[in-house]
This record gives structure tokens, C-alpha cells and sequence, in this order.
């Protein structure tokens, strides 16, 4: 995710053969767990993500009505709205737009450099967030919308540099293990801050001052982003064209060549659009159905992050040095049956588990999530020929962030559905559980060993 008139990388390798030993530094590797490079880009990760959702949930919160807002506004003979899909939409077209030439930058300057940039301009848009907060009572929800397409403008120039460089500064072999390490942080980062928003709450009056700490936090980014170790570019003569706005052509060839990384590609598009739902559908159970404040909706949302980082270690375990379809199978499934729990009706909320029953299905959601995704990460990483997996991950980025679009689109319109037919929020679930099923069911990526 090679550009202009150099002939197409060769194709992936077949099934039986081992993936090839990724371009890297010239220097002797470290064993991952000493690898000051790896902790170094992990903490940079870690402390990203703690921003990126902090920031996003405190906006979500506001976009979210209150079950006594919705009460209100019936007894008017009007509907509250829930924004929460403005919101996403705004975040995800950012990064959708920018993340073509992000790849392109990926692969014609060092990723470091790139990684590097990117955390100084998070500390910039953090400055810029803290203003709007403080100037809330004359911007407006749409002035922050603005601030939140500046963060997601941020957020597509740090994701190709940040996963590519990962097989260009270890072992192939240790990717799965890495990968697990990478999205656990990744997620106790979101349990961090989402729950930190929701201690803050969604008053602008005061949480102007959590994006104080928001920009301590980037500030800390930059620094362990500086102990990412040296790589050259991947492919330094590369030079820009209009369509590396989109998808470069040559990407496309790829694709079409090698059925096994489109798949994966779609795979990932169709796991974050379920991923947009199930946010949002946690929020809107939480605050506009079963009553809950904004502190206890946001444990809510965190509670699915508890469990990622363990399905991620054990995904990371399981795959062992390879990518294993049955680690794929079980994960999605166990995402499915945990979905529809969640979307069973009963009780006085017209919700059978409610707040404490959520809690381990939620849970069990989540390692399901993380053992799901591990390998396929694994697959889009390892799949490309070196010169082309920064436009190749910038296009995992693009379907991902396009699946997100849909997926806010998909639960705006399920919001509209309950409101019309008077069914609880938390049908949405069910929806989620619809768009995992066929996954489950039917995609069993190839086995292959990892080995240098």
C-alpha cells in the first residue's frame, strides 16, 4: 500500500513454500522479547491508541442521548438523535482519504521518519482539541467534528508506517507473537481511555482538561517513537502519481493475482465494520436503554476491550509461527454466539443480560475478537513482496476504515429501525451477529508456515 514504470513484483509465494524473509535492516536482530526497537514502537502504539479513543469516546458520549433525553423528547412527540454515526463517519473519511498517500509515503521514505512525524502533528491536533472543548459553548458538537477529522487525518498517516515496519525490524518468524504483543497493548490502551473518557463524562465545561492530558500523553509518543529503529525506505525512486490517492494499480495486479491476500483484505474490511457496530451499540445500550451513566456505559465499552488483549496473546500463541485457519474458525464464532447473546430481549430493560450479564459476554466477545483477527493481521503483513506491503497495508487501512463508514451507516439505520418499530437498542447485535455468521462459516484463510 512499485510505483510508476517498474515492472510488477513476483507473485506471493504458493502454499507449500514458507513466506520469504521481508527486507530489513542490515544489523543483527535481537531476540523480539529484547528488542528495545519493538518495545519502543509498541509503547508509541500503546500511547496513540490511548489518545485516539479517549478523544473519540468523550465525543461519542456527547453524540449519545440519554434514555431520559429520548423520554423527554418522546412526551414532545419528537425523537433525540443519536450522532454517534456522524461522528464515526467524519473520523473514518479522514483516514479513508488520506491513507493512499500515507502508503505511498510509506514506501518512499523510511517508516521511522513517517512514524516519527505522525507523533509530533498528534500533539498538535491534541492542542487544537483542547481548544475546541474550551470554546464547546460557541463551536458546537460540529466545530469538534472538525477537530475529530483532524485526528483521523493524524491516524492515517501513523497506520501504514507502524504496522509495516514491524516486518522490516523482526523475524518473520516472530510476527504472530509480535502482532499478539502489538494489539494487546493496542487494546489495554482502549480500555484506558475509554474509561478515563467516561470518568470525565460528556460536560465540555470540564473535559477540556483530560485533553490536557492528552497532549502529555503524545508528547510521551514522540519520545519512545525515537527508539523505532533506523530502516531504509523500501522503495526510495518511487515516484507520486494522481492514483496514489486511491489504490495503486499495481496493488490492484497483486490482488488479483493472489486471491489469498484479497480475501484476508475483505476479511479485515468486514471484522472493523462489525467493530463500528458493536461500539456504538454498546453506548446506545448502555446510556439510551438501560439508563446508565456515562462512567458505567464506558466500563461497558471497556469490558470488550478486556478481553482482546487475551485473545490476542492466545491468537499469537495458537498461530505458532504460522497462520492456522482454525484459529480464524473458532474466533469468529465465538464472536457470533457472544453477539447474539447480547442481542436477546427480556427483563425490565427489555434487555435479558443487562449491565452485569453483559459483562462476561462481553468479555468472551472479545478474546473471541482477538484470537480472530491475530493471524489475518499476520496474513496481510506477510503476504506482499517487501516493496509493496506499505500501499498494501495503506489498502488494509483504506477497506478497513471503508468498512467502518458502512458499518456507522449500518447502525444509524438499525437506530432508525427500533425507533420506528419500537424495538430496544440492542437489536443491533443481532446485526453484528449477521455480518460475522458467514465469515464463520465459510472462510478458512490457507496454512502456511512463517519461517525466515
Amino acid at each position: 500500500m512499485t510505483h510508476h514504470d517498474q515492472p510488477l513484483p513476483p507473485a506471493a509465494p504458493s502454499e507449500s513454500e514458507a513466506l520469504p524473509t521481508s527486507t530489513r535492516v542490515a544489523e543483527a536482530l535481537p531476540p523480539l522479547m529484547q528488542d528495545r526497537s519493538f518495545w519502543g514502537m509498541t509503547a508509541t502504539q500503546f500511547l496513540g491508541a490511548f489518545n485516539d479513543n479517549l478523544f473519540k469516546q468523550l465525543m461519542l458520549l456527547l453524540a449519545t442521548p440519554t434514555a431520559v433525553e429520548i423520554a423527554a423528547a418522546a412526551a414532545r412527540g419528537e425523537t433525540e438523535p443519536d450522532r454517534q454515526a456522524e461522528a464515526m463517519i467524519v473520523f473514518a473519511t479522514a483516514i479513508l482519504l488520506f491513507t493512499g498517500i500515507a502508503g505511498w509515503l510509506a514506501d518512499k521514505t523510511s517508516k521511522r521518519t513517517l512514524i516519527i512525524g505522525s507523533k509530533v502533528a498528534e500533539i498538535v491536533v491534541m492542542a487544537i482539541g483542547m481548544i475546541g472543548f474550551l470554546m464547546y459553548g460557541s463551536i458546537g458538537f460540529g466545530g469538534m467534528l472538525v477537530v475529530l477529522f483532524l485526528m483521523g487525518m493524524q491516524t492515517a498517516f501513523f497506520g501504514p508506517p507502524k504496522y509495516g515496519i514491524l516486518p522490516e525490524t523482526i523475524h518473520d518468524r516472530d510476527l504472530p507473537t509480535a502482532n499478539g504483543i502489538f494489539l494487546m497493548f493496542t487494546f489495554v490502551a482502549i480500555i484506558f481511555g475509554t474509561v478515563l473518557a467516561g470518568a470525565l463524562g460528556s460536560n465540555p465545561a470540564t473535559v477540556w482538561r483530560g485533553s490536557a492530558v492528552c497532549i502529555l500523553i503524545a508528547v510521551l509518543g514522540t519520545a519512545t517513537s525515537l527508539l523505532t529503529r533506523r530502516v531504509p525506505p523500501a522503495n526510495p525512486g518511487m515516484q507520486m502519481r494522481w492514483y496514489d490517492w486511491l489504490v495503486p494499480p499495481e496493488s490492484i495486479a497483486l490482488l488479483r493475482k493472489d486471491r489469498e491476500l484479497l480475501m484476508a483484505l475483505m476479511v479485515t474490511s468486514s471484522f472493523w465494520l462489525l467493530s463500528s457496530i458493536v461500539s456504538q451499540a454498546v453506548n446506545s445500550l448502555g446510556k439510551s436503554q438501560l439508563g446508565l451513566d456515562d462512567l458505567h456505559t464506558s466500563i461497558l465499552t471497556a469490558t470488550l476491550g478486556v478481553g482482546i488483549p487475551i485473545g490476542c496473546l492466545i491468537g499469537g500463541r495458537l498461530s505458532a509461527g504460522r497462520i492456522n485457519p482454525r484459529v480464524v474458525a473458532v474466533g469468529a464464532m465465538g464472536i457470533v454466539i457472544s453477539l447474539g447473546l447480547m442481542s436477546l430481549r427480556g427483563g425490565e430493560k427489555d434487555h435479558l443480560l443487562g449491565f452485569y450479564g453483559s459483562i462476561p459476554v462481553l468479555i468472551i466477545a472479545g478474546i473471541s475478537t482477538g484470537v480472530f483477527i491475530v493471524p489475518i493481521q499476520v496474513a496481510v503483513q506477510a503476504l506482499p513482496p517487501a516493496n509493496e506491503k506499505g500501499r498494501i497495508i495503506a489498502l488494509m487501512n483504506q477497506v478497513n476504515w471503508i468498512g467502518i463508514i458502512l458499518g456507522a451507516v449500518i447502525f444509524k439505520a438499525s437506530v432508525t429501525f427500533c425507533e420506528t418499530w419500537n424495538q430496544p437498542r440492542n437489536t443491533a447485535f443481532a446485526v453484528g451477529a449477521l455480518v460475522m455468521l458467514p465469515i464463520a462459516l465459510f472462510y478458512r484463510p490457507k496454512e502456511r508456515s512463517l519461517g525466515d
